[in-house]
């Protein structure tokens, strides 16, 4: 069995400030931004992946791959990686922060670095995909970026078997896809900017146990898959949005800053919800 990696970066320990997170090249020249702190985080966030291949090596996986999962997607140290490793970099992929499910023999999702969703109190940089997005509902159901990425993973027939980043970032992935799914708390929240966190070394080697074990639940692990004729509704922040959302065939609108549609499974899900990011991605100034 393989298993893939979905690394994202706001949840890794140590992490509570854009500034830690934000790529230089996208980090426009009105905001904070810090090389020093970039750096840093992007050293951790790679010990955190190695942790987790490491642990996923140790519980029996024949090959781990690494999808880099944060923004612009290449912040990861390539040559600091674990060699057992093959990883994806680059952004223009058709699956995001899932590329890599669809390969052959593919058997279970870790997420790493992983953050609550948008409007979560007390959650560490929680947002969902990006600034603009206030929420995504399946069937009324609120979720993240862990429902999405299990959405297009269920489709594959790949369960998620493990989520490490903050407590609350945790618990949501879990309420949603089970218990089954181990959980590696690497930081506690106080606020959105302030978080109690564990040693790095801890935390590694936390989430090197919980990958051992994650492995090993993984032939029992059930893919988390939407239901038929699943109405997924995003909200906006500014109407303006919505409204270039509409110009996309089966996009209607479900509020005065939201839109709705009905996909036929995970991966047209997948397809229309980068749509309606990418399409709704406008200047709110004329």
């Amino acid at each position: 069995m393989k298993v893939l990696i979905s690394a994202d970066m706001e949840g890794t320990c140590g992490v509570v400030s854009w500034v830690q997170v934000m790529p230089p090249e996208v980090v426009g020249s009105s905001e904070p931004s810090s090389t020093v702190e970039y750096e840093r985080a992007r050293l951790r966030l790679t010990r955190e992946v190695n942790a987790a291949i490491e642990g996923a090596l140790a519980g029996g996986a024949e090959e781990v791959i690494v999808n880099e999962s944060h923004d612009g997607m290449r912040n990861l140290l390539p040559e600091e990686l674990h060699p057992a490793c093959r990883f994806i970099s680059g952004s223009d992929k058709e699956l995001g922060m899932m590329q890599g499910v669809e390969l052959e023999g593919i058997g279970a999702v870790f997420y790493t670095g992983y953050h609550a969703k948008a409007g979560t109190p007390g959650a560490p940089l929680a947002h969902t995909w990006t600034g603009f997005l206030n929420d995504i509902r399946f069937d009324g159901r609120s979720t993240g970026e862990f429902g999405i990425n299990a959405a297009v993973a269920g489709h594959f027939g790949v369960p998620v078997v493990l989520v490490t980043g903050d407590e609350k970032a945790v618990a949501q992935t879990r309420d949603l896809l089970g218990d089954d799914v181990v959980g590696v708390v690497v930081k506690e929240g106080y606020s959105t900017f302030a978080a109690l966190h564990l040693h790095p070394i801890r935390a590694q080697e936390l989430i090197r146990e919980g990958a051992s074990e994650a492995v090993r639940r993984a032939e029992s692990a059930k893919p988390w898959l939407i239901p038929t004729n699943c109405r997924v509704e995003m909200e906006m922040d500014h109407q303006a949005r919505a409204d270039q959302a509409l110009t996309i065939p089966g996009v209607e609108r479900a509020g005065d800053r939201a839109v709705g549609f009905s996909p036929a499974d995970g991966l047209e899900f997948i397809h229309i919800f980068r749509a309606i990011m990418k399409t709704a991605s406008v200047r709110m100034s004329p």
